[in-house]
């Protein structure tokens, strides 16, 4: 999981010439469709298959005698069209491959769980998905052995053919321009839900020296005409208790660390102040020939909330003279330089790229007024501690006491608070309702399931829901491969879905996402990429096909469904041979938020528990304010010096 965070290494591009050099993963594609929607009457296939050379195609032939992993998943037939990557859209071409691929454990032709053969081009029967060439196997059916005769599928271990781990696959990619229609600027948000007044009795605190008074309208912070216009066309009406709260603090001046529930508004709590202090007290844009000087740096974990929080900021400054830039890794280093070259007042970007760019001398922080650290639990934990402190001890950044410096998240552990007090000056800490806690607005069904229960558990799932062409369903699994195979499992079944994970190019985790968000593909599959801020309308059910590790990381997962007083629904399926560390966390989640506990687990989780006093879920101010908190010198924990993503390479320009 923890390579789904921004800034993989790449390696380099395959040999697009090479016919025989490797299939491309089913799970590379841009989606996958079920068999009533393609073209193809004999075949059940995904949207996007990959040829090379000049087409795509292939797919699941959905036979009566066929289905499921551990049946026989045959090869033959062809499948939805879609996009190739050695040149255009077509169908029938792709890549060569004889047999293999998913079939019954009793046959002697493949592993159950095999991904052997890539797209026949010549008419011969290939699986329909998976890596291979021209013979079967791979490590865990994964990867095909070099040429031969023999046609079957097994592991790379064996002697009829393993073979070296494939490069990932590289391209240069520039992502389309984006729309400055109103419709589209505006219409993405998610609309406040039935239970958005409800908002206005959850418990606030905020903690530190001279706060200021929370406002209770827009009207009342005295937003800028055009700011506050740019807000009610977003949809809101009345700010949320993060917004009340912070929209004060920021446009007084002061540094803030901030703690509310997923769905409760805190982008537009500092986007919104940001840009009326911009417009307010307009500052000269540098730009020289060589290096810009943002003023205002927005840093956020993954590159899919690296562009939500550039399309919102987008939102807000509409019209205006503020000019928005993102930076984020998987995309055209050269393209979005020159972008930055010609500078910006609003950078959004993701660690890695950000610091590139730095290193190259494009950009400065000579003029930041606004540093500002989005899911900063997770910026500050879990490996990237060092690129952050890279910046703020760069000798070009302004001094803490001379630029704001804001951190915003659901949940923000004490060690992350400690770690985070470095970073500010004398700030304000903010705390909406249980800090740590789950949304109430959410209604939270457990399963017990085993390993190999899971997939018929979720069919059986997928076939309760009735309102699949409105509604989206997000599926969170715990590794890129599991995300493959349910995303295709999933389709076979004539359950529209595609999947989002790091191992995609970044085209294809925009189209995946893009596809989820416009309805194409009512059902995503995702890792952790998914987990963090991301705001989709219409997400009504989210499903922990696999649990996390940490209780934070289901709280934010949950978190994508309920947002903003609309109600949601999550289901987890619970191994208690993978689980059982987080059932007494899981237990106390469910007491804060008011929900039945289940018998079983409440037996082997515990009884006891104060809501908002457990430092777990950081549920207040590390400084001794009005309790004992330390706050200052502590040593950081290992993990925050744990790298989980290693930083981009260098690139050409």
């Amino acid at each position: 999981m923890d390579d789904d965070w921004d800034d993989i290494p790449e390696a380099g591009s395959a040999d697009s010439n090479a016919f025989n050099s490797e299939g491309r993963s089913y799970g590379k594609g841009r989606g996958f469709k079920p068999h009533n929607n393609n073209d193809y009457e004999g075949g059940v296939g995904y949207k996007n298959g990959f040829g090379e050379n000049g087409g795509s195609g292939g797919g699941f032939k959905n036979q009566d005698d066929d289905s499921g992993w551990g049946d026989n998943f045959r090869s033959e037939g062809g499948g939805g069209g879609g996009r190739g990557r050695g040149g255009g859209r077509g169908r029938g071409s792709g890549r060569g491959g004889d047999r293999g691929g998913f079939r019954d454990r009793n046959e002697d032709n493949g592993d159950s769980y095999g991904r052997s053969s890539g797209f026949n081009e010549d008419g011969d029967e290939g699986s329909s998905f998976g890596r291979g060439r021209r013979r079967g196997g791979g490590w865990g059916g994964g990867r095909g052995g070099r040429d031969g005769d023999d046609d079957r599928g097994g592991r790379g271990d064996r002697n009829d053919g393993g073979d070296k781990p494939e490069p990932i696959n590289k391209e240069i990619y520039i992502p389309p321009e984006p729309s400055n229609n109103d419709e589209d600027i505006f219409g993405s948000g998610v609309e406040m839900g039935i239970n958005f007044d409800k908002y206005d009795n959850i418990d606030v605190r905020v903690s530190g020296e001279n706060k200021p008074d929370p406002i209770e309208t827009f009207e009342q912070a005295g937003l800028r005409e055009f700011v506050l216009t740019n807000v009610k066309k977003s949809g809101y009406t009345k700010p949320t208790p993060v917004q009340k709260h912070a929209l004060p603090i920021v446009m007084a001046g002061r540094d803030l660390m901030a703690c509310a529930q997923t769905g409760s508004g805190k982008t537009a709590a500092f986007l919104v102040p940001i840009v009326n202090t911009l417009l307010e007290d307009p500052r000269d844009l540098v730009v020289t020939s060589n290096h810009c000087e943002p003023q205002v740096v927005i840093v956020s974990p993954t590159r899919e909330l690296t562009m939500q929080i550039y399309e919102q900021a987008r939102k807000f400054s509409k019209d205006s003279i503020l000019k928005c830039v993102v930076a984020y890794g998987g995309t055209s280093c050269s393209y979005q330089g020159k972008q930055v070259s010609a500078g910006c007042h609003i950078l959004v970007a993701t660690p890695g790229r950000l610091l590139d760019f730095v290193d190259r001398g494009r950009i400065t922080f000579a003029s930041v007024r606004f540093f500002v650290l989005d899911e900063a639990d997770r910026m500050l934990d879990m490996g990237f501690l060092p690129n952050i402190e890279r910046m703020v001890d760069h000798q070009t950044m302004v001094p803490a006491d001379q630029r704001q410096t804001l951190m915003f998240s659901a949940t923000f552990p004490e060690e992350i608070q400690r770690l985070a007090s470095r970073f500010l000056n004398n700030y304000l800490f903010l705390a909406v309702g249980i800090i740590g806690g789950a949304c109430t607005d959410v209604e939270q069904n457990f399963y017990e399931v085993g390993k190999f229960e899971k997939r018929n558990k979720l069919k059986e799932l997928m076939e309760r829901e009735s309102d699949l062409k409105t509604a989206r369903i997000l599926v969170f699994v715990e590794t890129k491969r599991t995300a493959d195979f349910i995303a295709a499992f999933l389709s076979e079944n004539s359950f529209p879905t595609t999947s989002i994970h790091g191992d995609r190019l970044q085209r294809e985790r925009e189209e995946a996402l893009s596809d989820f968000k416009r309805g194409r593909m009512s059902i995503l599959v995702a890792t952790a990429v998914a987990a963090r801020g991301l705001d989709i309308k219409n997400v009504g059910h989210v499903i922990n096909y696999d649990m996390p590790k940490s209780i934070d990381e289901y709280v934010h997962r949950i978190g994508r469904t309920g947002r903003v007083g609309n109600r949601g629904k999550a289901t987890s399926f619970f191994d208690h041979e993978q689980d059982a560390p987080v059932m007494s966390d899981l237990v106390k989640i469910l007491q804060q938020a008011g929900q039945p506990v289940p018998d079983w687990m409440e037996s082997g989780g515990g009884r006891s528990f104060a809501p908002g006093r457990q430092s777990k879920f950081g549920g207040r101010d590390v400084r001794d304010f009005d309790n004992d908190g330390g706050g200052h010198g502590e040593p950081y924990p290992e993990s925050a010096y744990t790298s989980s993503a290693a930083a981009e390479p260098d690139e050409e320009w």
